[in-house]
């Protein structure tokens, strides 16, 4: 196993922990088979296509449905993982094999519980007893929702990324590809007024005592807020806000080319899984919209 496949493989099973609550044993039976994986792959697991998962994946012909299943299961979730996080710009795991399984589809939250979520930030900044951290809260959450981060891009964001009158941030991903993220005027102003609290010798805009919060430290701090605005912990994290973020988007008529740029995805195909709009919705739309419906026609 390489080094590269070792790091990501445990920043991997960091973000299981932190982020799905996955259990010891959990956490143990995904190590073990994507070491394994990576044992048997012909380079680096990390940079495999198609074509090295079909040679790896023929490897389990003898395994049991329910193993192949894990297994399948175990690499979708890890290269799902490291494209979402900007690792890499295709997904290859439609090469494994899918014994009875499909692909999960991210949770979802209701415009009411993204209400609840602000509603319970502004109590908190205008309680007496506010602190900068909760001034840091409303930052953090407003830059999620309002420009669709990545976790790991939003905790490493330079301390000079949000300039007054400067509708968007960039950002500097994989391989030091930049993109240009447009910035709500909400999130614009929280991170402005954080900023005010951050020392102006810190290279970051969210800093820790050894340089920026960690991933870990923002899934924490936003299941606290989802326990404090009545929601369950194991629904909301970093990624449901991101995803929030894209979903209300699409809802409101963005298309998935715009979503495309908006989040980062070098392929359309890893922006589909954002097009899961309610079925009314969708009745609406043909019937609304299509030339073939009555209302066309009456017209």
């Amino acid at each position: 196993m390489t080094g590269h496949d070792a790091a990501y493989i445990e920043r991997f099973l960091e973000m299981m922990a932190a982020e799905s609550g996955a259990a010891i044993n959990t956490l143990s039976a995904y190590r073990s088979d994507l070491e394994q994986a990576a044992s048997l792959s012909n380079g680096p697991l990390c940079d495999s296509d198609r074509d090295s998962l079909q040679k790896l994946t023929s490897e389990w012909d003898d395994l049991k449905n329910s193993t192949v299943s894990r297994k399948s299961s175990a690499l979708k979730r890890f290269f799902g993982f490291l494209v979402e996080e900007g690792f890499r710009d295709d997904d290859p795991s439609d090469a494994l094999p899918r014994p009875g399984g499909s692909r999960n589809l991210p949770k979802i939250l209701s415009h009411d519980e993204i209400e609840s979520l602000f509603r319970t930030v502004e109590s908190r900044l205008e309680s007496e007893s506010a602190k900068p951290n909760d001034v840091r809260l409303s930052a953090l959450t407003e830059l999620l929702y309002g420009s669709g981060l990545r976790a790991s891009e939003l905790v490493s964001l330079p301390r000079n990324s949000v300039v007054q009158d400067r509708p968007f941030l960039i950002i500097k991903g994989k391989g030091g590809k930049e993109r240009l993220v447009p910035i709500s005027d909400r999130a614009r102003k929280a991170a402005e007024k954080w900023s005010d609290h951050v020392d102006e010798k810190s290279a970051y805009l969210f800093p820790s005592r050894t340089g920026h919060i960690s991933r870990i430290r923002l899934f924490q701090i936003i299941k606290d807020l989802a326990k404090q605005a009545g929601i369950n912990p194991k629904r909301l994290s970093p990624h449901v806000l991101r995803h929030a973020f894209a979903t209300h988007l699409l809802e409101g008529g963005a298309d998935l080319r715009a979503l495309q740029t908006l989040l980062g995805h070098s392929d359309i195909s890893t922006t589909q899984i954002y097009t899961h709009v309610d079925s009314k919705r969708l009745v609406e739309l043909v019937n609304d919209r299509h030339p073939l419906s009555r209302k066309n026609l009456a017209r």
